[in-house]
């Protein structure tokens, strides 16, 4: 068999790749034409809900019934507002207020503001348990480490944005959780007996097709107990066996991004694609920020070849074609929510969500919250991991300045750390008479900034703490503020928990 046109058409109908730009370029509305299905958008996208709705326009002129996918998980991982953080937060903060009807709202507000910019897949939400606590790429994904707790609130994020009209998609499956390794990178294994796997990692996954997902999205994970040899994004094993026919899932299987290190570093892009359809995949995902025309065309030309060399039944295509037309059949005609302004409807059901996750640990009612002088605010910044964008802005210090005008900050990463740390006089000089804030994302997984961190406060225990990330230990400082996340809305409740504009909100909690 040679690639005929309408086997490369074929090969076409399981791609959806990313692209550069803000409007589509020409050979992305010429391959829609000619059989793409979709695309998937990253923050490099978009630049708000009104012009992604121009965007996705231009996108179905081409192609009215495509598929038009996004990354908004909210929280730390947001592409709908880059520019100024997230105006939800993100899973683990909802997972440690753990209101399965909250979730659930914040779900369908998000899927209000998809539906009403054309955006009818997200790939959302992230049914990791975070079991391992060093987890670099998951953490704060993920709603938390109790499985159960985990299932409840996919299920309700599934149920809140399908209720939009736009398709859940729940990852990364099996399950990135118990991991220590990034697949952006590398190769992570789950070495978990089949017993625990399906008690612990498989619970949400359950969950979500129990609910009614569309989607779910593959992880590039070694898992062990069900095929040691080949990741899960291209297992035969994992996808067919597992996913397919043991756990009864009907709808559609797509790969996480095909150009990550754990699969495309050993069998290269083109031989990755071919493999995940053979095992089982719907769509491959060409997320990278080096998908083009010429990606597309090698990832297209390998999956025909695999047909033609009989590692690739030709009817798999075709099956993968039906399952992603069933997808936007249901998705149908979008109904929007409202007009498109360029802001997500979802700040205030958000901020409330972000209070409720504050934790606060410190002497009930006593010094030194609540601060009612400027402080100097010292904020750690460590490296975020791929699936964030590198410029997302977080901390408090917005929003303490609009609450405490005066307030002065300093924000160190390492290498800026290194440069000044013996010079401690210089780094604490600004706080000299007055209150000092110290915040930190993930300290415990950044021995440097655990290290700035004591050597503050030993000149500092006055000093109050702000815990960004995950909150590994809870009694540094004078008081310790846990937000569970990044977002914009957990900067804002935490300048709120230090000014004291918390006192009278429900639901806030304070631990003595």
């Amino acid at each position: 068999m040679k690639r005929s046109p309408e086997l490369l058409r074929l090969a076409d109908s399981v791609l959806l790749p990313g692209f550069e730009g803000r409007t589509p370029p020409d050979w992305l509305r010429r391959r829609l034409g000619e059989g793409l299905p979709g695309v998937v958008l990253f923050s490099r996208n978009v630049v708000d809900l009104a012009q992604l709705a121009e965007l996705t326009a231009a996108l179905r002129a081409e192609r009215p019934d495509a598929v038009i996918g996004i990354d908004e998980e909210t929280g730390d991982v947001t592409r709908l507002e880059v520019r100024d953080g997230s105006s939800r937060p993100g899973n683990y903060a909802l997972g440690v207020v753990d209101d399965v009807a909250l979730t659930e709202e914040i779900a369908r507000g998000l899927g209000d503001d998809l539906a009403a910019a054309g955006v009818n897949v997200d790939f959302a939400p992230s049914a990791d348990v975070n079991s391992n606590f060093a987890n670099p790429v998951i953490g704060l994904r993920s709603f938390g480490a109790d499985p159960a707790l985990v299932a409840r609130h996919t299920a309700a994020w599934i149920r809140g944005l399908q209720a939009a009209g736009v398709a859940a998609c729940a990852k990364h499956f099996p399950g990135h959780g118990d991991t220590a390794v990034d697949s952006h990178h590398g190769l992570p294994a789950i070495t978990a007996t089949g017993e625990r796997l399906h008690e612990v990692e498989l619970l949400p996954f359950k969950a979500a097709i129990a609910e009614g997902v569309r989607m779910i999205m593959t992880g590039h994970l070694l898992t062990l107990a069900c095929d040691p040899e080949l990741p899960a994004t291209l297992s035969h094993r994992v996808l067919t066996g597992l996913l397919r026919n043991e756990l009864g899932f009907q709808g559609v299987i797509i790969t996480d991004a095909i150009e990550m290190a754990a699969v495309a570093g050993r069998y290269g892009i083109g031989g990755a694609s071919a493999m995940a359809v053979a095992a089982g995949a719907d769509l491959v995902c060409v997320g990278g920020e080096n998908a083009d025309d010429a990606v597309v065309v090698t990832i297209r030309e390998a999956v025909a070849d695999a047909v033609a060399e009989g590692r690739l039944p030709e009817d798999r295509l075709a099956e993968a074609a039906e399952r992603v037309s069933a997808l936007t059949a249901w998705s149908g005609a979008l109904r929007p929510a409202g007009a498109v302004d360029g802001a997500p409807a979802g700040a205030p059901a958000g901020l409330a969500a972000a209070r409720r996750a504050i934790r606060i640990n410190g002497p009930e009612g006593g010094a030194p919250l609540p601060l009612t002088s400027a402080p100097h605010v010292v904020e750690l910044s460590p490296p975020m991991n791929l699936a964030i964008d590198k410029n997302t802005p977080w901390g408090i210090s917005r929003p303490l300045v609009e609450l405490l005008p005066g307030t002065t900050v300093a924000r160190f990463d390492e290498q800026s750390w290194t440069a000044t740390a013996h010079h401690n006089g210089a780094v604490l000089h600004p706080a000299a008479g007055r209150p000092l804030v110290v915040v930190v994302r993930d300290a415990h997984r950044h021995p440097w900034q655990a290290a700035a961190l004591a050597r503050l406060l030993e000149a500092r225990p006055d000093a109050i703490v702000v815990e960004m990330g995950l909150p590994g230990r809870t009694d540094l400082g004078a008081v310790h503020i846990a937000t569970h996340g990044a977002a914009r809305v957990s900067g804002q409740a935490a300048a709120e928990a230090l000014t004291g504009r918390l006192d009278a909100v429900e639901g806030v909690h304070r631990d003595a």
